[in-house]
């Protein structure tokens, strides 16, 4: 087996985005090569002609970097014959709207604080702050040195991977996020709009996002 066909196998059967280091582990035993430094540089250039092989028109598929490692994901422009075919297997999954709004407020302003959240969003926020941890979407990043010395949070590498994203530089607009958050989640976020003591949830309890079974985060 080729390289290249090597590599192709790895990043379609890997369930998480593989870095370059991972798959020159999986390979090494099998490149023929004078030294480590003489494998890497085999394996990157056998990467780079699969990316760009898959790059072509002729493949509905990508090959991209997100959160640190490479994966397989449909292309943008087949995403609604995709979206389609998974609606059609289940029902949509609805997303609430404080969980939206608090998730996109860390991924813009992190690292936060509770306290800015809820300044930000005009509501308390700490029941959802509990549920995006519980999914690892966020996570904590240390205190703020102020008074009280609050904890602050900031996004996951988990979050990375249901956006598609390669890091938080890539995230776009706040419009072009909350159409993306309707677009690629797989699960549903908040099981139940009374498990957060959220003030807006009255409010907001019959405003949902509905978001389809999608394929692999593209």
């Amino acid at each position: 087996m080729s390289l290249k066909a090597q590599l192709e196998a790895i990043i379609y059967a890997a369930e998480t985005p593989i870095t370059l280091e991972q798959m020159i582990h999986l390979v090494k035993e099998s490149v023929v090569a004078a030294d480590d430094a003489e494998i890497k540089s085999r394996v990157r250039s056998s990467l780079e002609e699969l990316v760009g092989e898959y790059g072509s028109p002729s493949h509905g598929i990508e090959i991209r970097q997100v959160a640190g490692g490479y994966r397989m994901s449909t292309k943008p422009e087949q995403h609604e014959v995709v979206r389609a075919f998974a609606k059609s297997l289940k029902p949509p999954i609805r997303l609430s709207l404080p969980a939206l709004e608090t998730l996109a407020v860390i991924a813009y302003k992190q690292p936060v604080t509770v306290p800015e959240i809820n300044d930000i969003r005009g509501v308390d926020s700490g029941g959802v702050i509990g549920t995006l941890l519980d999914r690892k979407l966020i996570t904590t990043a240390g205190r703020k040195q102020v008074i009280g010395r609050p904890i602050l949070y900031k996004t996951t590498k988990e979050f990375l991977m249901r956006f598609g994203l390669k890091d938080v530089n890539e995230l776009p607009s706040m419009e072009e996020f909350e159409k993306l958050v309707a677009e690629s989640f797989q699960e549903e976020l908040i099981p139940a709009e009374s498990a957060a003591p959220d003030t807006e949830v009255a409010a907001t309890s019959a405003t949902t996002v509905e978001v389809p079974e999608a394929e692999k985060a593209g």
